[in-house]
């Protein structure tokens, strides 16, 4: 029924002597021993050689910033890539594992300030753009040996030596095609919105960068009263006043306007005890929040009135420190965002501040205030909070508030807001120009396409990501900042309409007429110099001043990898699309979306692989950029608590790899929970889990294989067959190709935490605790057919499970399975090409032995009989025994129950053991005649 360890293993002449892996020999040392030797053998080379001519299986690795240190999250997503491709170049297929660097954007910009002791873009500029993004290119290198150690320390292989790096002129060009293309097509374009704006940095932020950068923070929470301005309707004399709630005091000073919601119903309300003071209006549903339970015991209620009615009054704004720009202004509006969820029902509206503030400024021809600067400051002139950082300034206008009698009530609210996701500072929303990649328009292929991609989890692709992309807003691409991707748009400064999109660098040479030479660089400054006469009319056309956002540069890594469409369009479209990514979940919202939004924006400019790697036909219509995802959540500290590094609490793999091992790391983070659930990182349950799971492995090998095998055991055509060896190794041979099938189907259908739970289950239960336990001592012969069917069985478990379990353990997998073969289990395949088939009777049968085994050593316990006394007779119920028997017989096996009587006798120390049909109890044991 199974094959024979000589199908799978070398001859005996040629096979190696069984080294000893000493139980107590640290695994940093037999790992870095292993790295040595993987080395000087070219071992990951020789596997890419080995599969050069078959089918490819596309793997895109997501391009990390070499300027900042990788820590353990970055080994938690390395290994589940570093899993799947060496799964799948084990199951016969090529994976190409191109390294990439991300070398642009602000991250590095923040490190050169850092180190130059500057902030801003100011000061950037005294010191000289170009001298500047020389820093940038050489501060982006500062980590790159730190990434590649580690990446080689835990067995992540990549190829470095062709890395794509995105600041190179064969990247950018290609980058410079997809906006150009793009912009042909009518889905780049330049405009005016409210954008998320980083004050520090001076550059607006794309939609799905401010998604990674909420924190939850204390603001003010700020009620104010505002006096309503007598009409015709209501000359009276008496005070009136509007409630408006509002967490941004400082947009105070730029309020034009109120907003109430058309259709709820609203109150106007005078104190019982004090007629004189007039009354407040605030939305009905609100009443009770703001004034508290027992309102009505001290307001008493003198009208209602809708939105409706409400809309076209007048009020006195609050501040009058900042003029306004031409427009109506001190107008209540009714508008549809307006909520009665928190707040009053009433919103304070700065046009110049807020997304719907500016719609509705729009809407109702109001006036525009914008008194800040593009550091945050207010200007000097302007009274009270002159010179301040915006949110600094709260608290003197909460003062100023007060002092003017406005202020109702003030405290704080804990809320979440979106802050900088490189520097941290809170963001401010501006009213600023643009440019945008328009994905609106193309929202719905986006996703179908989505709808098409083989999520892990799937709750993932139907949730988070494909919730972002059905709310999807235009991409603000474009950022005034300097080390970056330049925008390739030249506007003519007679007409601004006039606008070329620069596709290639021979299509700047002619324009600009202009060779580049060998030593051109499209970056800022240089790409600045390059300008033309405009061809409508009598201006020049110069560059727009901008470069892009640094997601789109990654995004882009499909085609820009390549340089396509320039070069290497076989190569390009046999690598397009991936079957398979994997990235933290912040990536949902970074690079996941921005792959799928360029490469559906592109469409059918990208030509693609029709077939899987398995050679089958795939549509090529709405195809995403990636069959199969994988996303790996956060890995938390050990008391559940998200590492950063203001909690000092983020754990540096340097530290903990020597203490325990790459191997033991990598399968504690697969194996402790689904890898797309947030697991927490303790080194305690490392010990207790996986380290105590490889110390067993190397213990059947070391303590049982090695010991023994050295006495003169080498496989050889003296095997018994199989079919021919003793029901227990038939049996474990049998668990073993159901292992072999499970583990593979579930690494195929991504589920690598499943899979190697079902390695480590069996290598313990079925190989250490059961079979290697009963078998122990037929090992200590060589020289007998059952001595020899034990050391070729054990021989072949151990050899296939180091396969299945080598994409997670890759180093004492390799060290194993090269002591039992002579071979790296890297070049082996993970599954036999003649797995052996199943004998799912035996199996049943061993399952009821074992269920006996418990039984009986509890009922031992129970009567107080040691097992090391002999007991005469045992007599258990099986009720489908008979069933197992008859099918047994008529396959002409042998898997009967009773075959396996000796294993339970020898086990429970009883002479004899029999069956019956049925009795009260399942386990009987008999130390006595009287025993019952």
């Amino acid at each position: 029924m199974g094959a024979h360890a000589s199908d799978v293993l070398p001859p005996a002449e040629t096979s190696p002597r069984y080294r000893k892996l000493a139980a107590n020999r640290a695994a940093y040392e037999m790992e870095a021993e292993l790295l040595d030797r993987w080395k000087s053998e070219n071992l990951f080379e020789r596997t890419l050689g080995a599969s050069a001519d078959r089918p490819e299986y596309v793997f895109f690795e997501g391009p990390p910033t070499a300027n900042g240190k990788p820590g353990i999250h970055h080994v938690f997503s390395r290994t589940i890539k570093d899993l799947f491709c060496r799964h799948r170049a084990m199951r016969g297929f090529h994976v190409t594992r191109r390294a990439g660097w991300d070398t642009h954007g602000l991250p590095v910009e923040i490190e050169v300030e850092k180190a130059l002791g500057i902030s801003g873009k100011q000061q950037i500029e005294e010191i000289g753009v170009e001298k500047f993004n020389r820093l940038c290119k050489e501060s982006v290198w500062k980590y790159k040996e730190e990434w590649e150690r580690l990446s080689e320390r835990i067995g992540y292989w990549l190829t470095y030596d062709d890395a794509y790096i995105t600041y190179t002129n064969e990247y950018i060009e290609s980058v410079w095609w997809a906006l150009a293309t793009l912009y042909e097509r009518d889905l780049l374009y330049r405009g005016h919105k409210i954008l998320p704006y980083c004050p520090r940095c001076g550059t607006a932020l794309s939609s799905h960068e401010v998604a990674q950068g909420y924190r939850d923070v204390r603001d003010p929470s700020v009620y104010i009263a505002l006096d309503l301005l007598p009409t015709a309707e209501k000359p009276t004399t008496e005070r009136r006043r509007i409630l408006v709630w509002t967490t941004t005091p400082w947009t105070l000073v730029s309020n034009v306007a109120l907003a109430v919601h058309p259709e709820l119903e609203y109150v106007e309300l005078r104190r019982r005890n004090d007629a004189s003071a007039g009354t407040v209006i605030l939305a009905e549903a609100r009443v009770e929040a703001v004034l508290g339970a027992d309102y009505e015991q001290r307001w008493k209620r003198v009208g209602t009135m809708s939105g409706v009615e409400l809309a076209g009054m007048r009020y006195r704004r609050p501040l009058d420190w900042v003029p306004l720009e031409q427009g109506d202004s001190e107008l209540i509006v009714a508008e549809n965002f307006v909520s009665a969820e928190d707040g009053t029902g009433v919103v304070h509206m700065a046009p110049a501040f807020g997304a719907d503030d500016y719609a509705a400024a729009q809407r109702n021809d109001l006036a525009f205030a914008q008194p800040v600067n593009q550091r945050g400051e207010f200007p000097a002139e302007i009274p009270v909070v002159g010179g301040m950082f915006v949110k600094a300034a709260d608290e003197r206008i909460i003062e100023e508030l007060k002092t003017r009698g406005l202020l109702w009530k003030a405290s704080t609210i804990e809320h979440s807001y979106p802050h900088c996701w490189r520097c941290d500072t809170p963001l401010l929303y501006y009213a600023r120009t643009s440019w945008f990649v328009r994905t609106t328009a193309f929202r719905d292929a986006m996703l179908t396409r989505n709808a098409r991609v083989d999520w892990h989890s799937p709750e993932m692709g139907e949730g988070r990501f494909g919730e972002w992309l059905a709310n999807n807003i235009d991409w603000a691409i474009s950022r005034d900042r300097y080390w970056g991707t330049p925008l390739p748009l030249w506007i003519c400064d007679v007409d601004a309409t006039h606008v070329e999109a620069v596709s290639s660098f021979a299509r700047l040479t002619e324009r600009a007429r202009r060779k580049l030479g060998t030593d051109f660089d499209p970056h800022k400054p240089f790409i600045d110099g390059y300008e033309w006469p405009c061809a409508t009319c009598d201006g020049t056309m110069r560059r727009v001043p901008e470069v892009i956002d640094t997601w789109f540069d990654s995004g882009s890594m499909p085609f820009a990898q390549w340089h396509f469409p320039f070069e290497n369009d076989k190569t390009f479209t046999v690598h397009y699309p991936a079957d398979f990514i994997a990235e933290g979940v912040d990536q949902t919202r970074g690079w996941f979306y921005s792959l799928l939004a360029i490469a559906t924006g592109l469409d059918d400019a990208l030509p693609r692989n029709t077939l899987s790697h398995r050679g089958e036909l795939q549509d090529s219509v709405d195809t995403a950029p990636y069959r199969a995802v994988v996303v790996n959540d956060l890995v938390l500290d050990a008391e559940g608590i998200k590492m950063s590094k203001s909690r000092g609490n983020v754990v540096d793999p340097w530290e903990v790899l020597p203490r325990h091992g790459a191997d033991a790391v990598r399968l504690f983070l697969i194996a402790s929970s689904q890898v797309w659930m947030p697991r927490r990182f303790d080194e305690s349950a490392i010990r207790q889990t996986t380290a105590q799971f490889l110390l067993t492995f190397k213990n059947v090998y070391s303590g049982i294989f090695a010991e023994y095998a050295n006495f003169g055991w080498e496989p050889s055509e003296r095997d018994p067959k199989a079919e021919a060896r003793p029901p227990i190794d038939r049996w474990i041979l049998s668990r073993l190709a159901v292992v072999e099938r499970e583990t593979d189907s579930l690494l195929e259908r991504y589920e690598p935490t499943l899979a190697v739970r079902v390695v480590m289950d069996f290598l313990v239960d079925d190989v250490s605790n059961w079979y290697v336990r009963l078998t122990r001592p037929r090992f200590y012969d060589v020289d007998s057919d059952d001595n020899r069917a034990a050391f070729a069985t054990l021989h072949e478990v151990l050899a296939v499970t180091c396969r299945l379990l080598a994409p997670f353990a890759p180093f004492i997998t390799d060290w194993i399975h090269s002591e039992l073969t002579g071979e790296s289990v890297h070049l082996a395949p993970y599954t036999r090409p003649d797995m052996a088939d199943r004998d799912p009777l035996l199996e049943r049968a061993m399952e009821h032995i074992r269920v006996l085994s418990t039984l009986g050593r509890a009922a031992r316990e129970e009567a107080g009989i040691k097992v090391r006394q002999p007991l005469s007779k045992m007599v258990c119920v099986i009720p489908d025994a008979v069933a197992i028997e008859q099918a047994s017989a008529r396959l002409g096996g042998t898997s009967d129950i009773r075959s396996l009587v000796p294993l339970l006798e020898e086990e429970l120390n009883v002479r004899n053991v029999s069956f019956l049909g049925s009795a009260d109890e399942l386990v009987t044991l008999e130390a006595k005649p009287n025993f019952r």
